[in-house]
């Protein structure tokens, strides 16, 4: 895999909030998340966990708790970046294969994921947001091999 270069400045980048456990998937290998309503946007995200706890039934679905096994499960900061490549509504379980997909909504196709080594407090939005070119610098100090 090629090594992504982001643009130094310039309006490229948002954040998406995610409630936990889902945001630690990412990190873990889930490639989708599930939204509502569809997503224009196309580009790089922060991965922002949101400040929610999750239901302690969610932590033991098994799918769930395979992903996050030995995982911390952080709230409320930036724990990764990745590429939003697409947004496509739910295609049924022959089109949809990932055991992450949700039916009736829509899926967002992430790609190019890269954890942080340390969470990065931040306050987020919904749905997506734009985030300080401060937050984003001090995303990126934890992941110089993005940098351009």
């Amino acid at each position: 895999m090629s090594i992504p270069h982001l643009p130094p400045t310039g309006d490229w980048i948002r954040g998406i909030t995610i409630r936990q456990p889902w945001a630690t998937c990412i990190l873990a290998g889930k490639r989708m998340e599930n939204r509502p309503k569809p997503w224009p946007w196309r580009g790089w995200v922060l991965l922002h966990a949101g400040k929610a706890k999750p239901a302690p039934a969610l932590l033991r679905d098994p799918l769930v708790a395979a992903a996050i096994r030995g995982r911390e499960l952080h709230l409320g900061a930036v724990i990764g970046v990745a590429r939003l490549t697409d947004c496509h509504p739910d295609q049924g379980p022959n089109r949809c294969t990932s055991p992450w997909a949700q039916r009736d909504v829509h899926h967002l196709v992430l790609t190019d994921v890269h954890e942080l080594p340390l969470p990065v407090p931040a306050r987020g939005a919904l749905p997506a947001w734009k985030p300080t070119l401060a937050l984003v610098d001090q995303v990126l100090q934890q992941l110089p091999h993005l940098r351009t």
